[in-house]
C-alpha cells in the first residue's frame, strides 16, 4: 500500500524532485510541420494516439500502415486513415467527445520519435478518402489533425528498452497466442492443443483478409 505521504500532489512538488527544464527542451516545440517534422512523418509507418474521452477516461491505440501513410495536408494539418479493427471505436468515440489528441510517429530502427499534439476531426470527404485507397479499399474516415505543437523526443527510452537491438528480442512462443489469451478471458479456450492451433491459423486467415 503507498503510504499518502509518498504521492506527489501537486505541480511544484513534482518539479521540486528534479532540476529545470533545458533551455532547449522548451525551445525545440514547434507550432508547425518544419522540414524535419515532415521528413520524419514521411518515414514512418506506425504512430499511437492517445485520446480521452469526457470524463477523463484515456485510452492510447496503434495506426500502421505502409510508410508515410499519414498525409500532411499543410504545415498545420494532418489526416490518418483511419483502417478495419474491432469496431469497438474507442479512440474515434473519444475524438467526438473531446477532440484533443496526442500523437507518436515511430520509424523502425530509429531511437527517437516524433510527438504532435493537437485537435482532431473525423472526416468523410470522399477525394480525401480516395488518395488513402489501399488494395482497392478506401477507409470509411479519415482523423484531421490539426497541429498545436510538434517536437522530436530524445532516445533515451528507446536505447533502455534495446527495442530494436534483435539481441534483446523474444520468444513470442513464450506467451499464449492473442487467440488463447482472449478466449481464456471470456469464454474459454479449449484443451484440446490441435483445435487452438486451429483457431491461431484461422486468425492468420482473417489477418490476411481485413488489414484493409
Amino acid at each position: 500500500m503507498i503510504r499518502p505521504e509518498h504521492v506527489i500532489a501537486d505541480e511544484a512538488a513534482l518539479r521540486s524532485l528534479f532540476p529545470a527544464t533545458h533551455t532547449l527542451a522548451t525551445l525545440k516545440v514547434q507550432r508547425a510541420l518544419d522540414e524535419h517534422a515532415r521528413a520524419f512523418i514521411a518515414r514512418s509507418p506506425f504512430l499511437c494516439i492517445g485520446t480521452q474521452d469526457m470524463a477523463g477516461n484515456a485510452d492510447v491505440s496503434p495506426r500502421g500502415d505502409p510508410t508515410g501513410f499519414v498525409q500532411i495536408l499543410d504545415s498545420r494539418t494532418l489526416a490518418i486513415p483511419d483502417r478495419p479493427g474491432n469496431n469497438r471505436l474507442d479512440s474515434l468515440s473519444n475524438i467526438i467527445a473531446n477532440p484533443r489528441v496526442g500523437l507518436l510517429f515511430i520509424i523502425p530502427g530509429y531511437d527517437d520519435t516524433l510527438r504532435v499534439n493537437g485537435t482532431a476531426r473525423l472526416v468523410t470527404d470522399p477525394a480525401l478518402l480516395e488518395t488513402m485507397r489501399v488494395n482497392d479499399r478506401t477507409p470509411r474516415l479519415a482523423i484531421v489533425v490539426s497541429v498545436d505543437e510538434v517536437f522530436l523526443h530524445c532516445a533515451k527510452a528507446f536505447r533502455r528498452s534495446h527495442l530494436w537491438d534483435p539481441a534483446h528480442f523474444q520468444d513470442r512462443s513464450e506467451m499464449s497466442s492473442l487467440s488463447k489469451i482472449i478466449l481464456d478471458q471470456t469464454n474459454g479456450a479449449p484443451d484440446d492443443d490441435a483445435k487452438m492451433r486451429q483457431i491461431d491459423a484461422d486468425l492468420e486467415v482473417e489477418y490476411s483478409k481485413t488489414l484493409y
